[in-house]
């Protein structure tokens, strides 16, 4: 790291917190080293979010095993970009000027992001940095002859969530893709300043539904790691069962979504049955079909029902079945192939310089895998391989999910197995003033997040980074060159969530 010191020697220098990762105050000059680290991919950036007068960084080492937080005191909310250097901050950086006021220096792009013109004037909260929005958003220009452009969104013709997608075309060829984000902000972390444990909770895991486990998982963890508190050993196994039945859902269901955009119903109709029987054993087993509000700090706020096990291993036995025709079907159907090898790929170096998670990471070369990278309970005591591969198409983005999916029916095996009675909630520890971060894996990829509680116990700060932030630009490059009829596939290839990026 140049004119600084390194994540090691940091790390050397400063033990890590119990959450895992290290946290250290720097200077402007580590501040730019450490941007400049992370776009020459020396590290990783996590995460990048305002604290009061302070900016913060979340940096990874995975080779090293490190986690670093770095927190640099702002000049009146004034600091020197990330983004300026490292194009994954530069959307970081717009929100933040948007909901923080913070200004920062030499930043690429001076648009709003999250706010879209429609904020009170000046907003609440906001400081000097903040721009005055516009209704209208100035899309990048594109020059040359023949080209055309197609506007798609907000509002889209099915029950999805809005996103405004501008394609600049060449006859049937894109050649360029700008996003328009932001539709479905709700203002998450100022609703949880304030808020006790169990509301903050609450709206935490309604960030992106369909990773309420996750998000709950990630609260919890922080959580847990800030007040010491320490959940029952069944509670943190039950916990890592709904995890993979989250991740075994979404990963059939899109698996489905992505060959019926490319015209095979028959593919879809047999996932979206799978994914039934997983959502219906989800409700036998924990009482809510998407285990929604049932991980909490502590433990659990529910028990595995009585024979619920012996449903768990019935139902993965039946979709180990069903899951087993679905693949022989999409790898024995050569017009299917045709449609998703080749399209939508997203470079290894792209992926890399992105930190992408999840399956478009993973497709594209990296085995990053929070699970696996930085382990957390349960997932230190059993084992798993981390799919990986080259192609960076649609169709290694579907090879991904089909073998995450058995991966993960072996995991939840495991944890069955090593299944004990006992409590699933242990008593809370003393309120005090304290921070923590975790970083779970999420069925699209890692989610990270951090939290301080003040001496109350209520949250006092309160940041959450979907994976989604670092995969919407990648979709934008995906679709270079492809023809316009494959954006649907290779959009629901990556499957992004809107309201996880927007929160």
């Amino acid at each position: 790291m140049t004119n600084a010191a390194s994540l090691v020697d940091i790390a050397a220098r400063h033990p890590a917190d119990t959450d895992g990762f290290v946290r250290v105050s720097v200077d402007e000059a580590t501040w730019i080293a450490a941007s400049e680290a992370a776009a020459a991919s020396e590290h990783d950036l996590l995460a990048l979010w305002a604290d009061g007068t302070d900016v913060r960084m979340a940096l990874a080492d995975v080779s090293s095993r490190l986690r670093v937080i770095i927190t640099l005191p702002t000049r009146n909310g004034a600091y020197p970009s990330v983004g300026r250097v490292h194009a994954p901050a530069i959307r970081l950086e717009r929100a933040m000027r948007d909901l923080h006021g913070t200004t920062p220096e030499g930043l690429p792009d001076g648009r709003a992001w999250l706010d879209h013109g429609a904020w009170p004037a000046p907003p609440r909260g906001r400081g000097p940095g903040a721009v005055a929005a516009s209704h209208a958003y100035a899309f990048l220009p594109v020059e040359g002859e023949g080209l055309h452009q197609i506007p798609v969104g907000p509002v889209h013709a099915g029950i999805i969530e809005p996103g405004h997608f501008r394609f600049t075309a060449n006859g049937e060829v894109v050649v360029r893709l700008e996003e328009r984000l932001g539709y479905v902000h709700k203002g998450i972390e100022a609703l949880c300043v304030g808020a006790d444990l169990a509301r903050a909770g609450r709206i935490v895991s309604r960030i992106s539904g369909d990773s309420t486990v996750a998000y709950a998982y990630a609260f919890a963890l922080a959580v847990e790691a800030a007040l010491g508190w320490t959940p029952p050993p069944r509670a943190v196994l039950l916990r890592g069962v709904m995890a993979e039945l989250e991740r075994l859902s979404h990963h059939v269901n899109d698996v489905g979504a992505i060959c019926n955009d490319a015209s095979v119903v028959a593919i879809q109709a047999r996932c979206m049955l799978l994914r039934e029987d997983i959502l219906r054993t989800a409700s036998q087993c924990f009482g809510h079909r998407l285990m929604m509000d049932r991980i909490v700090p502590g433990g659990l706020a529910c028990d595995l029902a009585p024979d619920a096990a012996a449903s768990i291993v019935d139902l993965l036995a039946r979709v180990e079945r069903g899951f087993a025709e679905v693949v022989r079907i999409y790898d024995d159907m050569p017009s299917l192939a045709d449609r998703v090898v080749t399209t939508g790929i997203v470079a290894p170096a792209l992926a890399r310089r992105f930190a992408a998670g999840g399956y478009v990471g993973r497709a594209s070369g990296r085995t990053f895998d929070a699970r696996a990278a930085f382990p957390y309970a349960p997932y230190s005591a059993v084992t798993f391989a981390v799919p990986r591969r080259e192609a960076g198409d649609v169709d290694a983005r579907v090879w991904i999910r089909i073998e995450e999916i058995a991966a993960s029916r072996a995991i939840v095996r495991q944890l069955l197995d090593a299944m004990r009675e006992g409590p699933v909630m242990a008593p809370p520890p003393p309120m005090k003033p304290c921070e923590a971060a975790a970083l779970v894996e999420a069925f699209r990829g890692d989610l990270f997040l951090s939290l301080r509680l003040d001496e109350s116990g209520h949250v006092a700060r309160l940041h959450a980074r979907d994976a989604s932030w670092f995969q919407w630009p990648l979709l934008e490059a995906a679709i270079e060159g492809n023809i316009v009829a494959d954006f649907p596939l290779c959009n629901k290839s990556f499957n992004c969530s809107y309201s996880g990026h927007d929160s």
